[in-house]
């Protein structure tokens, strides 16, 4: 809503009232501000309500758009205090007091009453008078004040826990932090009214080109800002050139966290709050988004490329980035404080066995063994819980299946990392907006039966798809690998038996076990310790039924004896020193295996 006086130089003033958020000045009708003089531009320059603030932007005009005597080059805020000087016409800008609208269906207020003006008008029509503005009130207090005006308009229709949560937000930003980032909503806003002139030309450039002009245009804002010293001298403009450009175009401070090889996952809580997990640790960052619009923006460049998409009516994705990073994303109204963000991040350059045995996630015994186990063709399910490296540990698994063999991966994102050259990759698709076209996990594995497969590899099963996958390595599909949710061996199997029953079939406990025992050989059981450490805590064989209860048998697991004095956990891995049935069938076939692996040293 805009409270406009409008003076013609040497003329007198009048005051124009719109319920709109965008006012357009210029020479030709249809401008909401028509000034005909042959001096301003069929379309000069429009002014924008945004987030309580008013910006003023030149439409490329010819004689150009002044505040208060200098021109500018970019989108500028404007207080009602500053004069805007289009061709011979000075301009006050403000908001209408309550009432304004009565009596004027138009949008014009009546103006039998003028508003007394407290500067002089120049008389000279040649030049811009360049005068500094007496400020009625300190500027940080009036912005701290439009701000809390804002979210009061903002928090109207807000549920009440909402309103809690935000407010609780606020309140623990660091005031610095918060300045910066609202320094960076600025800049952004000023920018999208920018790029806005040149859309038509912005729609035709490359990425490189787009994101070369989109830095030119943040750096004639910045020079605007800070000739008009709206940019407080212990800012690093590189830094803040290149934190506006990230949130405009790239994953905005997610950038920098991406680029850190030292870090594994990203946590955007709201867009107050990021936390980073580095070295096992997690870690409260000193960065955060501008706005939750933001965080919202940085989500739809990440979902859009790949299909998926995120509204009210769909309001969780999971999703992944070039480099293979898994994303998952959910929004209001299910996230009560704002957009949410996870980020699992995985290494360029995938993990090999010799990196788990570094790392001590397993030890060279355990890594022959598992090896052996690929090779002839055991059926694996590698358990474990929310963040204890199931996919990692698959990816390595995988690597030992042979080359010439035909793997088909099925996913809900893709995000396997397999060497082999004959791999055909599957994902799954979630419906359209009409609600129809949904591919399953369940349906994939299904179709890959059709597909020749030698090795099935479903990145987890989390659903019915888990009795298609039993299966289908029950029926000829050996060597077949998957991932649960299970925190011991024994919970995997119960947590087998529940996705089963979630496939529909009516199916008797026992009739469920027997297919698991005999599908099933081994089950490798990965946990990620209090310390962040991530191990192989048991590879377990499953040897069969006795009665209805399925048997187990650990091979190998990891007995922890405390602490560190530095808090790391202590330990080590024993060999129970039992066989598998596997093996003495593969040495009755005249294979080479070394059982030395299963004494404990």
């Amino acid at each position: 809503m805009f409270l406009i006086t409008l003076t013609e130089k040497g003329g007198e003033s009048e005051q124009l009232t719109f319920e709109k958020e965008e006012v357009t000045i210029g020479r030709l009708a249809g401008n909401d501000i028509v000034l005909n003089k042959g001096n301003v531009s069929k379309y000069h320059s429009r002014i924008v309500l945004k987030d309580g603030k008013y910006i003023v932007v030149d439409l490329k005009s010819t004689n150009g758009t002044f505040v208060n005597g200098k021109k500018i080059a970019a989108p500028q805020v404007v207080r009602p205090s500053d004069k805007i000087y289009v061709g011979d016409y000075i301009i006050n800008v403000d908001a209408p007091e309550e009432g304004d609208f009565e009596g004027d269906e138009t949008g014009y207020a009546p103006d039998d009453e003028e508003e007394p003006q407290d500067d002089e008008v120049a008389e000279d029509e040649g030049e811009y008078e360049d005068e500094a503005q007496g400020e009625d009130e300190d500027y940080e207090d009036q912005e701290e004040a439009e701000a809390d005006e804002q979210e009061a308009r903002d928090k109207k229709n807000m549920p009440a826990s909402l309103a809690a949560a935000l407010r609780k937000n606020r309140k623990h930003v660091d005031p610095r932090i918060e300045a910066y980032a609202n320094l960076q909503k600025d800049i952004h806003d000023r920018l999208i009214e920018y790029l806005d002139l040149r859309r038509l030309d912005m729609d035709r450039l490359g990425d490189e080109e787009l994101w070369r002009r989109t830095e030119k245009a943040i750096r004639d804002i910045v020079d605007q800002m800070e000739g008009d010293q709206e940019i407080p001298e212990d800012i690093d403009r590189e830094m803040l050139l290149t934190d506006v450009l990230n949130e405009a175009l790239g994953l905005g401070p997610l950038e920098a966290f991406l680029a850190d090889d030292e870090i594994s996952e990203i946590m955007v809580n709201h867009a107050n709050q990021l936390y980073i997990e580095k070295k096992g640790k997690l870690i409260l960052s000193d960065k955060i988004f501008s706005s939750n619009q933001a965080v919202l923006g940085v989500i739809e460049r990440i979902v859009a490329p790949i299909g998926r998409r995120i509204d009210e009516s769909s309001p969780m994705v999971d999703a992944r980035l070039k480099d293979g990073s898994r994303v998952n994303a959910i929004i209001p109204p299910l996230a009560l404080k704002g957009p949410c963000i996870t980020i699992r991040k995985f290494k360029r350059d995938a993990l090999a066995i010799e990196d788990l045995i570094k790392y001590k996630t397993v030890t060279p015994q355990m890594a022959e063994f598992i090896e052996m186990c690929v090779k002839a063709k055991r059926n694996i399910v590698i358990s474990g819980g929310t963040g204890s490296g199931k996919t990692t540990t698959l990816n390595v698994v995988s690597s030992f299946i042979p080359e010439d063999e035909r793997i088909i991966t099925v996913e809900d994102a893709a995000e396997l990392q397999l060497r082999q050259e004959h791999w055909v990759q599957l994902e799954s698709r979630p419906p359209n907006l009409e609600g129809k076209g949904a591919v399953t996990i369940r349906d994939l594995v299904k179709n890959c039966l059709r597909m020749r497969p030698e090795r099935i590899v479903v990145g987890e099963c989390r659903s019915g798809e888990a009795l298609d996958m039993l299966q289908a390595m029950n029926t000829g599909h050996d060597g077949s690998l998957t991932t649960l949710h299970a925190n011991t061996p024994r919970d995997a199997l119960a947590r087998m038996e529940t996705l089963v029953l979630m496939a529909g079939m009516d199916l008797p406990v026992k009739a469920i076990r027997e297919q698991i025992a005999s599908a099933v050989h081994m089950i490798i059981q990965q946990t990620r310790f209090n310390d962040g450490s991530r191990r192989i805590a048991y590879i377990t064989e499953i040897s069969g039924m006795e009665v209805d209860i399925i048997t187990l048998q650990d091979i190998f697991y990891y007995k922890q004896e405390g602490f560190t004095e530095d808090g790391r956990v202590k330990g080590r891995y024993v060999a129970t020193g039992f066989v598998p049935k596997f093996y003495d069938e593969l040495q009755r076939r005249g294979m080479p295996v070394n059982m030395g692996i299963f004494r404990e040293d």
